[in-house]
């Protein structure tokens, strides 16, 4: 099951790092500027905050494997709606649904796995999710740069609508029912009005979710610059880019093993603030290098050390941001998701505020997400952790 659940995790990466090449010729096909390509990204961002914020609370009630079986079909349906898009305007509005529908299998990848195990077995499982979907990332700009000269964006699209389709099917035939009914709730508005004011009440759950927050934001300014600034600032191909985001994807993943081999050794937190002190350190340096050096190689190089550093984050964040609301998973899963991915929205337009010629925008959100991400850790995720429950099996 665990390999389905991380490829169904992965669409994120997917519908966000196929096409990111072709952002410069999607931007001369329609005759848009950059801004208005990004916001592309942005609605997808948008509907993937918008599909976990409803998703999750249902599922707590409904149960996982309906609604993820159903938020899988309606993405392939809205996947081959962005393939056909004849205008910019219909393709966000494509993203949108698209967004919306992949949602589900976020976050019900996440709350099937808190279903199933807990306490440093999660951490170990959430990572190890998260070290499969990191392959997602790496091959996915480079498979999009190659299918670019073939096809064009369009089938970048045309991919990533068979591989929905693949996950539909493994969906089907691997993930069965996790959450039993006597552990559902009876679903309602006012159910899920009080399970939110629980989790929300909760101020070490509060803290890693901001702390997650910050660490999207970091990520997003560097997934939605980077095509600009690779090719336009440092001058660097399309193929030559796809390479770089597959190097910064795969220090992702191997930062990724090392808290999947560390978990149960070294405590989750510990290994939290070493990824969070590398982020904050990387962003910094690399505002000194825009500022004084404005060397490409430092450039690049700090890139892949902020996005590394993430790999030593977010397993564990998850991890502990689930283990303080055992009653609540999927809606817990829900917040954590939509909030990260709606700063993500809010972020990606930002980065383009200077043009698509300046890489300081980029460095600076980067640094004021890892400034918010280290601050939340500190002052609000402090104090004892919640014990986690007898493990089921």
């Amino acid at each position: 099951m665990l390999p389905v659940l991380a490829l169904l995790s992965a669409v994120a990466p997917l519908a966000t790092d196929l096409y990111l090449p072709a952002f410069p010729d999607m931007a001369t096909d329609f005759g848009a500027p950059a801004s208005r390509i990004q916001l592309t990204l942005t609605a997808f961002l948008l509907g993937m905050a918008l599909g976990q914020l409803l998703v999750g609370p249902l599922s707590d009630g409904w149960g996982r494997r309906r609604l993820l079986l159903g938020g899988t079909a309606l993405c392939f349906a809205s996947t081959v709606a962005c393939l056909l898009a004849p205008t910019v305007d219909a393709l966000i509005v494509a993203r949108l649904l698209q967004g919306i529908s992949g949602g589900a299998g976020v976050v019900l990848a996440r709350a099937i796995v808190a279903d199933t195990v807990q306490g440093p077995s999660m951490a170990k499982m959430m990572g190890a999710m998260m070290l499969i979907g990191g392959i997602a990332p790496i091959t996915a700009p480079l498979l999009g740069s190659l299918l670019l000269p073939l096809g064009g964006w369009r089938l970048t699209f045309g991919v990533l609508a068979a591989l929905v389709g693949l996950m539909f099917l493994g969906a089907w035939r691997r993930v069965p029912e996790t959450l039993p009914p006597e552990g559902r709730h009876g679903g309602g508005i006012g159910e899920l009005l009080r399970s939110s004011r629980q989790v929300l009440g909760n101020r070490r759950f509060v803290g890693y979710l901001v702390t997650g927050c910050g660490g999207f934001a970091a990520l997003f300014a560097y997934i939605s610059a980077s095509p600009f600034v690779v090719q336009g600032v440092l001058g660097l191909s399309a193929q030559a880019y796809g390479l770089a985001f597959g190097a910064n994807a795969m220090a992702l993943v191997a930062s990724g093993a090392l808290a999947v081999k560390l978990a149960g050794r070294v405590s989750l937190r510990r290994v939290l603030a070493i990824g969070l002190g590398t982020l904050w350190t990387a962003c910094a340096l690399q505002i000194a290098n825009l500022v004084l050096l404005q060397s490409a190689a430092a450039t690049l190089a700090l890139m892949g050390l902020a996005i590394g550093a993430l790999g030593l984050v977010f397993g564990n964040n998850l991890a502990l941001a689930l283990a303080e609301v055992p009653h609540a998973r999927g809606t817990a899963s829900a917040f954590m998701g939509s909030l990260q991915f709606g700063v993500g929205a809010a972020v990606s337009p930002l980065v383009g505020i200077a043009g698509p010629l300046d890489a300081r925008p980029m460095a600076l959100v980067m640094l004021a997400g890892a400034s918010v991400a280290v601050w939340a850790f500190v002052r609000l995720s402090r104090g004892p952790a919640r014990a986690a429950p007898p493990q089921r099996h």
